[in-house]
């Protein structure tokens, strides 16, 4: 268990292709395959450290502060005040209504992350917390890190090889959209990116 101490703003979705266009100029997916495009379509291949570039360029564009969650904000925020596998409860039936998955998405040939917001959100108004893309927390990747970790505001480990990834993708096994399951890839890594996408935080003023 750990506490947040600082109240903060998560986007109720994940960051979708044309606000990546509308903030960076690029579009990372272009070409590439077990793609869909579209402004609403969850934007994909992009390294961790293109997300952190992202968070930069929108702060400086907004004046305000935007970051990636850490890895504790990530799951707070998943969770919703829930305490089972998922933020709907244990029901693995219900997973279709919250998460594009491998069962309702690659293994019908819809392999690509999809629009952003078609599924129910959790009790908190997030979107897509379970599947669609992994999405990346600003924290190190420590494979025992919750045993040493502080119980107010973890960081994550000070040093690593890889960043976390939460809430599994549209290629993604049931297991892997679980609100504790964590996953991990290095920082400039774009082979994984056909899954990655990230959202942002927004500290208050």
């Amino acid at each position: 268990k750990v506490t947040i101490s600082k109240a903060f703003y998560m986007q109720t979705t994940e960051v979708t292709q044309g606000q990546w266009k509308a903030v960076m100029g690029t579009e990372p997916w272009k070409g590439k395959q077990f793609v869909k495009e579209g402004p609403n379509y969850a934007a994909s291949f992009v390294s961790w450290d293109a997300a952190v570039a992202y968070c930069k360029n929108l702060s400086e564009k907004e004046s305000k502060t935007y970051r990636l969650p850490t890895e504790a904000e990530w799951e707070y925020s998943c969770r919703a005040g829930t305490e089972t596998r998922w933020s709907f409860g244990n029901d693995e039936k219900a997973l279709d209504a919250y998460a594009w998955y491998r069962e309702n998405a690659s293994n019908v040939d819809e392999k690509y992350a999809h629009q952003v917001g078609l599924k129910r959100p959790n009790a908190f108004g997030l979107y897509d917390m379970h599947g669609n893309v992994w999405e990346w927390c600003y924290d190190y990747h420590g494979e025992s890190y919750y045993k040493d970790s502080p119980e107010k505001d973890p960081q994550g480990p000070v040093t690593g090889s890889s960043r976390v990834l939460r809430g599994g993708s549209w290629g993604n096994l049931m297991r892997h959209t679980r609100s504790a399951y964590r996953n991990r890839f290095v920082a400039v890594g774009r082979n994984y990116g056909v899954f990655s996408g990230f959202r942002v935080v927004r500290e208050l003023d």
